[in-house]
């Protein structure tokens, strides 16, 4: 409903040119006032662009300069985001999980909390799914598409499902850039 409101004011009182700008700018200005009622903090200069949904829980720590193109938190458990962090459209991210080792096939009633823990000037391609338990480190990058699970360790570069590390940056390089505070 709301999106069909922000569609009738833009045609209504926006020049055609320049209607999909506009239109972004008032989603992404609503996105952001949203994350920011419901997460625990919201570092300065968010940024939440496109046109993808964005919800986080309670417990989402989210560091300065993030930029976030669509993102869905699953789950009541802890997620902290660095400073730095981009995160490409329709990410999803799993703090909890089911226990299936419980009183009941294929699982019982009680929830599992996971925390997920992603450090600064990380990038997460698109369609990324990080599950419960995940810890990304500082500068590492995420394949599009990719099912992360367990570590994934600074610098690195990691794709697939399960996602695997398969290169490492060039770490003097990434150094020498964040020394000089060369950021997107």
């Amino acid at each position: 409903m709301f999106r069909l409101l922000v569609n009738i004011f833009v045609s209504i009182f926006v020049k055609k040119n320049k209607r999909a700008y506009v239109k972004s700018k008032i989603l992404s200005f609503f996105k952001k006032t949203k994350v920011k009622k419901k997460a625990k903090f919201v570092g300065e200069d968010f940024k939440c662009t496109g046109v993808n949904e964005v919800r986080v829980n309670k417990h989402t720590y989210i560091g300065s300069h993030v930029s976030i193109n669509g993102l869905l938190v699953y789950g009541d458990g802890d997620l902290n985001i660095g400073d730095y962090v981009h995160m490409g459209a329709e990410t999803v991210i799993c703090t909890d999980n089911h226990n299936y080792e419980g009183d009941a096939i294929p699982y019982d009633t009680t929830v599992i909390r996971k925390p997920v823990n992603i450090a600064s000037y990380v990038w997460i391609g698109t369609r990324s799914t990080i599950l419960p338990g995940t810890t990304i480190g500082e500068g590492a990058i995420i394949q599009a598409g990719s099912v992360v699970h367990g570590d994934i360790p600074p610098y690195s570069i990691a794709g697939g499902n399960p996602a695997k590390v398969f290169k490492t940056r060039n770490v003097e390089h990434f150094l020498k850039m964040k020394e000089e505070k060369k950021f997107f």
